[in-house]
Order: structure tokens, then sequence, then C-alpha cells
């Protein structure tokens, strides 16, 4: 007999389903060159409402990223830490998705295609002169 001490609780056995299982093998996506970890993750209206629900194909962990995307963009790096996925599965995840056309990404502003400051304000200081 064992005793309560001795048994091995889910919190102790650790991560159960192994990466790789979750990704099925593949470290990579075809789309992985444009998910970037600040790339910004949206789920599309009609996959939020019922297409990613009624795609059969999609694992847990698919629909755990199209229910955290449905109503604020999140970026990769958050759904990595949100779901305690490494950054590597998320992106494969997120690739897969895409593909499916149930999330779409918006990519941030380069800072080097960002306007200049100082046109900011010749902007700001033509307006106060109107």
């Amino acid at each position: 007999m064992t005793s309560d001490a001795d048994r091995w609780y889910d919190d102790a056995a650790g991560p159960v389903v192994r990466p790789y299982a979750m990704t099925r093998g593949r470290t990579s996506h075809a789309a992985e060159a444009r998910i970037d970890l600040i790339a910004l993750v949206v789920t599309e209206a009609e996959a939020g409402e019922s297409g990613a629900l009624d795609d059969h194909t999609l694992s847990p962990e698919h629909l755990d990223i199209v229910e955290r995307c449905q109503f604020q963009a999140t970026s990769v790096a958050e759904l990595a830490a949100d779901l305690d996925l490494p950054v590597g599965v998320v992106r494969v995840l997120v690739g897969d998705l895409l593909e499916a056309e149930h999330v779409h990404i918006h990519q941030p502003v380069p800072p080097a295609e960002l306007p200049d400051e100082s046109i900011l304000r010749e902007v700001i200081n033509g307006l106060r002169a109107l």
C-alpha cells in the first residue's frame, strides 16, 4: 500500500504532453518568417464565432490561441507566456491557424519607418496655429 504522501499528482508530474507532440514533430512552419515575437495575432471574426470551433483538426492549444485573440490582439510572446508553451511551439500553432485562415497577423511598424519627431511637432504647431 502507498500512503497519500507517496502518490503522484498531476502538478508533480510536470508537462504530460511534450511540445513536439503538440506540433506533430514540426519545429517550424512555412509562415514562420512572418511570425515575429512582437507580431500581433487577431482572430478572424467568423473563426471566433464558429469557424475554429467547427474545425475538428485543431488541437486544444489551437483553440486556446483563437480564444485568447478573439477580443484583443495578442503578441506571440504574450501567447507563449499565457499558455506556458515554448515560443517555437506557439509559432508553429499560429502558423497552422494562419494557414487555415482562423487568425491574421499584424506586423508592428519598424522604428525606421515611423515619422520623425520633428515632423510631428511641426504638425502639432500647425494645428495649434489654426
